[in-house]
């Protein structure tokens, strides 16, 4: 079922949320309808009531990190939203670095260089939030979320916290257990190492510069938006099939990197999604490669026409 008509500002009092919202805003495609009623909580307590509330009523309610590697259609979500990037707490104790899920990647791996922790160096340039790291076990230039997690708390439907351990979490290529549904990552401690201040600013400013020269900043985009297939770069199968720079509506395979592709103005969900059909279609026809999108696409579909119809 859908959000039903309710006094959410009663049930919900103290709870940032607001309905029928444009999750655009908060998209990094810059994409995106609607989310029926959008949460923000500001602590665990906020999130127990609006999942223990979902879950009793039989609302759908899905979760939301960074919006970085996510592309959301243009009919929006329906039932509830949760966003969580107020709850973003970051601390460190030792060598042990525990963040709760709406904190930044980035921001994460920036405070473990000013104490001198190793291990994050990779992540120095990832957009997305720990949670969402987690869920897809992120990764970047031969590191990955898996090589430094130590364990995280989750919340299961009726509210209640558990700790996952590493074993429990099945990390794979861009996958964790967290895929499987039902639990909601509410924060996690990644343990690292101590090293040189100097030698791991020097990498991570290495890597930032590698994601400058290669990767379009310049223009909203998904991120990258194919798994790599085992033995071929994604975006060297793309450039030999002559869609480097192809353009659908307001979406374009990059003219900087193949793998990626931006928002050059006005884009849409469809637009994402034919050029992504289109991308596997073609290096399936060329090279007998099928391409697995790594972005996570959600939300209500509209045809191109309806949505042209709309506008």
């Amino acid at each position: 079922m859908t959000v039903e008509t309710r006094d959410f500002k009663t049930i919900f009092e103290k709870i940032d949320f607001y309905e029928n919202h444009p999750l655009s805003e908060y998209t990094y495609t810059k994409v995106g309808g609607n989310a029926e009623v959008l949460f923000l909580p500001k602590c665990i307590e906020e999130l127990r009531i609006i999942r223990k509330y979902a879950t009793e009523h039989e609302i759908p309610m899905t979760v939301l990190g960074n919006a970085s590697n996510l592309i959301i259609r243009d009919g929006g979500i329906k039932g509830f939203v949760v966003l969580l990037e107020k709850m973003n707490d970051i601390t460190v104790n030792d060598k042990k670095v525990t963040a709760f899920a709406g904190a930044k990647l980035i921001e994460a791996s920036e405070i473990a260089r000013e104490v001198s922790l190793s291990g994050l160096e990779f992540a120095s340039g990832i957009p997305g939030s720990i949670g969402g790291a987690i869920y897809m076990n992120a990764g970047a230039y031969g590191g990955e979320i898996a090589d430094v997690f130590e364990d995280c708390q989750v919340m299961l439907k009726d509210g209640r916290l558990e700790v996952w351990t590493k074993e429990m979490m099945h990390f794979g290529y861009r996958s964790s257990a967290l895929q499987a549904g039902g639990v909601i990552c509410v924060s996690a401690t990644l343990a690292l190492t101590y090293g040189d201040i100097i030698e791991i600013s020097q990498k991570m400013e290495e890597l930032d510069e590698k994601r400058r020269l290669r990767q379009p900043l310049e223009y909203p985009s998904c991120g990258s938006v194919f798994k790599r297939p085992e033995g071929y770069f994604t975006g060297k199968l793309i450039q030999d099939t002559g869609l480097q720079g192809r353009i659908i509506g307001g979406a374009q395979v990059s003219t900087k990197h193949a793998g990626f592709i931006v928002n050059i103005g006005g884009a849409s969900a469809c637009d994402y999604e034919q050029l992504i059909a289109l991308i596997i279609a073609e290096v399936q026809a060329k090279f007998g490669v099928t391409l697995q999108p790594e972005v996570r696409i959600i939300g209500e579909k509209i045809s191109c026409d309806e949505l042209q119809a709309d506008s």
